[in-house]
């Protein structure tokens, strides 16, 4: 579990950097695991500011598996490149066989 003192940005960032390399999980599966159900669009807002604080950002997408982040990384397909080189496979913005590449923390950690 995390620690209290943390803030609610530092608890996603600590929930991010434990998903495994090609897998990904949805904002609001990371709000859920957090206690705050309802805090999804939060977990977008902690992962538009994530960069240089080494959180594979490019891992967390929303429930449908669509990129809905990539604007925030740099060069207009990084977030597809970086989830393609893990082996995921994404087609028109949307990850193809996102059951079996989603990674469910309340279920895993």
């Amino acid at each position: 579990m995390m620690p209290e003192t943390l803030n609610f940005f530092d608890k996603v960032y600590e929930v991010a950097r434990q998903i495994p390399y090609g897998r990904v999980t949805s904002y609001g599966a990371i709000a859920n695991y957090l206690g705050a159900a309802r805090s999804a669009r939060m977990v977008g807002y902690a992962m538009n500011g994530s960069a240089g604080k080494d959180i594979p950002a490019h891992r967390v997408v929303n429930r449908k598996g669509l990129l809905t982040g990539k604007q925030h990384f740099d060069g207009t397909n990084l977030m597809q490149q970086l989830l393609e080189s893990e082996g995921i496979k994404v087609i028109d913005n949307q990850i193809q066989d996102f059951e079996e590449v989603f990674w469910n923390p309340s279920e895993e950690l």
